[in-house]
C-alpha cells in the first residue's frame, strides 16, 4: 500500500489562503488505511480548518467528502456535480491521486494535504514499514520474500556488509539487519542454493529514467 502523512497544518493553510470555497476531499484506500486521509481523518481536517477561519474572522466555505479512490477515474467523476461549488480542492490522497483528481478538473487548483512517503505494509497497530522500491524488476523469490533493496541501509544485493550486530543494522542499530533476515528465511525454506548466484547492478531504467512507467493490459479496457 501507499503510505502519507498529513503536511503541517501551518503549510496547509498558506496554501488554502487564497481561496473561500474549498473541498476537503478524503480517500477511502490506502491513506485511509495508514490514518492519514479516510473519512475521518478529513472530516478532523475540515473541522480544524473551519475552526481557525472562524478565530480569523474569515468567511470561507470548507465542505468535505470522502471518494473510495482518487486513483481511479470512476470514482473521481463523482465529483463532477458539485466541482463548480468550489474554487479549490483540498486533497487527502497521495500524490497519484491528487494528480488523477487534477486531470479530471484541471480548471481548479489541487491542493495536496499529504506528503506521500512510501510502499510498505501495514506491520502493527500504527505501524507501517517500508517494505517495496517499485523498481519493477521483483527478485523477492531468490531473496526469500525480503527486499534488499528496500530493507537493507546499503542496498546489498549479494550477500551481507559483515558490520551487523546481533542481528541489527551497523546504519541503524533500531531495525534487523536485512540480511541476517533474508538467510534466516531462506534456511527456513531450504533454499540456499537461491543465494548462490551473482546478482548483478540493479537496472534502474525500468524504475526511472524513461518518464512515467505505465501497465496496459488490452483484456481489461472497454
Amino acid at each position: 500500500m501507499i503510505t502519507a502523512e498529513q503536511k503541517p497544518l501551518d503549510e496547509i493553510r498558506e496554501m488554502i489562503a487564497p481561496y473561500k470555497r474549498i473541498l476537503v476531499l478524503g480517500c477511502g484506500s490506502c491513506v485511509a488505511e495508514c490514518a492519514a486521509g479516510g473519512e475521518k481523518e478529513t472530516g478532523m481536517l475540515a473541522s480544524i480548518l473551519r475552526m481557525a477561519a472562524k478565530m480569523e474572522g474569515r468567511e470561507v466555505l470548507i465542505n468535505e467528502k470522502t471518494l473510495e479512490r482518487q486513483c481511479v477515474k470512476d470514482f473521481v467523476i463523482l465529483l463532477d456535480d458539485i466541482i463548480q461549488d468550489y474554487d479549490a480542492l483540498l486533497s487527502l490522497g497521495c500524490g497519484a491521486g491528487v494528480q488523477a483528481v487534477g486531470d479530471c478538473f484541471p480548471e481548479i487548483p489541487i491542493i495536496p494535504a499529504l506528503n506521500t512517503e512510501f510502499l510498505g505494509e501495514t506491520k502493527d497497530q500504527g505501524l507501517w514499514l517500508e517494505n517495496c522500491l517499485g523498481c519493477g524488476d521483483c527478485k523477492l523469490y531468490h531473496f526469500g520474500g525480503i527486499c534488499p533493496l528496500a530493507r537493507c541501509s546499503k542496498h546489498l544485493l549479494n550477500g551481507p556488509c559483515g558490520g551487523s550486530v546481533g542481528g541489527k543494522c551497523e546504519i541503524n542499530p533500531e531495525i534487523p539487519c536485512a540480511w541476517q533476515l533474508i538467510i534466516d528465511r531462506v534456511e527456513q525454506q531450504g533454499g540456499f542454493e537461491r543465494l548462490e548466484g551473482i546478482f548483478p547492478p540493479k537496472d534502474w531504467s525500468k524504475k526511472q529514467g524513461l518518464g512515467p512507467r505505465r501497465i496496459i493490459r488490452e483484456d481489461q479496457q472497454r
